[in-house]
């Protein structure tokens, strides 16, 4: 899996509540590591009956928690863009 902080590669068999990334110590069990995450959706959350998580970043006990399997693919075009983005504005600002 991808870690959704640090965006390394990590070997970790399952996630619980307080499984951590055993390379930037993020927690994993957190809604932006989650495969119902998704930004400026009720809660940022696809799933219509969690209760609200107010810190994206920190560990939960959300029952719906899955990990995201795309947070690999997304994650590094994202990076790739904003990269590119970042230096053509600073040429060009």
């Amino acid at each position: 899996m991808i870690c959704w902080k640090c965006k390394k590669e990590i070997k970790v068999d399952s996630v619980y509540r307080t499984s951590e990334c055993p390379l930037c110590h993020a927690d994993l069990h957190v809604c932006k590591g989650c495969a119902h995450y998704e930004e400026g959706s009720h809660y940022d959350c696809k799933e219509p009956s969690v209760d609200l998580v107010t810190d994206k970043t920190k560990a939960n006990f959300c029952d719906e928690f899955q990990v995201n399997k795309k947070l690999s693919a997304s994650s590094s075009a994202s990076d790739a863009s904003n990269k590119a983005r970042d230096a053509f504005n600073a040429l060009f600002g």
